[in-house]
């Protein structure tokens, strides 16, 4: 280490090693703030009735039932608890300001149209408000100073080195020598981008210092793990751009950012939860028949399970049932199922004509290695006529910036069975990025109505 508290690149670990995971660190921050918030809102109008009445009970009701949820409910909408707001001092006043005076105005009209405004005290209200942005105020001061004390705990940042790297870095960013792991940036290889997926999971920023021949295809997989990411370009230093990577005087581009943002993973991880549960509670028993059916038709296991690729091009074991003779099943999905395939059993044709076969994929769901709608999971070996998937049209890794789904928009307009040609997979590869660039709760919503009508379809084979 340096006398100036930061260290060369060389003497960071060179591999993957232990790292916090950010996510849970800061959704914990963000819950414990939230908490403090409503506990200082309720605390200020209670203050302020005690002032005014000497008596607690009214303005405390007041807060309680209607001030607190609303002003916590307009605190996540307008973004009050994420990183970048928290770490600027005057941002993170003004967002916890504008929320707490929406919850006023709302408030306000609650009560007017419930018609017990006059049982209020207007002066009691406003005084509490005042107190309550006072008290959200003063708690927000020290926050940047403790989220730079808890430094990566709280925030990861990671450098990957591709080659030669001589400048400092801060004590606090992950260095990561691929050289040195075997790792390039390899395109038509879903094992290497898999390998590099794992080695930056859980980063919240990811920088690549490499050659410039190799920029492309680096480019190509920040943006295929889902992180925010972006190259080192040190002739850009020369003109001093805003944005220096890592604060260390180092010219950096982005390439990448994150399809979803914490809010909005939260938001769909809910949702998932919510319908799968909902899904299995309805759907064991016909769960329970297929299983019995498939282990009285044939011997072996009731569940099928193959690697398929998942979130940011890592894999994961997909869960399906059984619907092929265990002797002549496609482990590696090498082979496309054509119809009248002999490799079918009885039941699987039945199954798979009306996607019952996909029922156990809700325990994947319930895991968290895929989503209720998303981009259907792909076998490795999957092929569009004679070309690996992959193979045709390199936008192929960017369909796994967010969790595969049991349905989607490809589905829901009859991209699915078999790909015969190329043509299928360019068809189905468009309608999973317009769905990525357009994803909502509301598309969601409608996907899954529209799933119901194409369960039953011809080329369910």
């Amino acid at each position: 280490m340096t006398a100036h508290g930061v260290v060369k690149a060389s003497d960071h670990y060179q591999g993957d090693g232990e790292r916090t995971d950010t996510q849970s660190v800061r959704v914990a921050v963000y819950c414990l703030l939230a908490l403090l918030d409503a506990i200082i809102v309720a605390l200020a109008f209670a203050l302020s009735d005690l002032i005014r009445h000497q008596d607690v009970r009214d303005m405390l009701t007041v807060s309680y039932w209607l001030i607190i949820p609303v002003f916590v409910a307009a605190s996540f909408y307008v973004r009050a608890y994420s990183y970048t707001t928290l770490i600027a001092r005057h941002f993170s006043i003004w967002k916890a300001v504008t929320a707490m005076l929406g919850a006023t105005a709302a408030t306000i009209m609650l009560l007017f149209a419930a018609r017990n405004s006059t049982d209020v005290s207007r002066v009691a209200f406003f005084s509490g408000t005042l107190l309550a942005i006072i008290g959200l105020t003063l708690i927000r001061l020290p926050l940047p100073v403790l989220i730079r004390k808890l430094g990566s705990r709280f925030f990861c940042r990671i450098l990957i080195i591709d080659g030669e790297f001589n400048a400092e870095v801060p004590p606090d960013v992950h260095c990561i020598n691929v050289t040195k792991l075997g790792i390039r940036p390899e395109i038509t290889d879903p094992l290497m981008l898999h390998r590099f997926s794992e080695i930056v999971a859980g980063a919240d920023r990811v920088t690549v210092s490499c050659a410039v021949e190799d920029r492309d295809r680096w480019s190509l997989y920040l943006k295929s793990v889902d992180c925010d990411g972006e190259l080192l370009i040190p002739e850009l230093h020369t003109i001093e751009p805003l944005g220096n990577a890592f604060s260390m005087g180092l010219a950096g581009v982005r390439v990448s950012s994150g399809r979803l943002d914490m809010r909005n993973r939260l938001i769909k991880r809910s949702f998932d939860i919510a319908i799968a549960s909902l899904a299995l509670l309805i759907f064991w028993p016909a769960m329970l028949i297929v299983a019995l059916a498939i282990r009285l038709e044939s011997p072996g296991p009731i569940l099928f399970r193959q690697q398929r690729m998942g979130r940011a091009n890592r894999l994961f074991e997909v869960l399906k049932f059984r619907s092929m003779y265990v002797d002549l099943s496609d482990r590696h999905g090498d082979r496309s199922t054509a119809r009248g395939d002999p490799r079918v059993t009885r039941v699987g044709r039945i199954i798979r004509a009306t996607s019952l076969d996909e029922l156990p994929q809700l325990l994947n769901v319930l895991g968290g290695s895929m989503s209720i709608v998303g981009p259907r999971p792909h076998a490795l070996g999957s092929r569009a006529g004679d070309n690996l998937f992959w193979q045709i049209d390199r936008r192929y890794w960017l369909r796994h910036t967010i969790k595969p789904g049991l349905t989607g928009l490809a589905q829901v307009r009859g991209y699915r069975g078999s790909t015969e040609n190329e043509h299928d997979l360019v068809k189905r590869l468009e309608s999973d990025m317009e769905y990525l660039n357009n994803w909502s709760l509301m598309t969601d919503l409608t996907i899954i109505g529209r799933t119901v009508l194409v369960m039953l379809h011809r080329n369910a084979y």
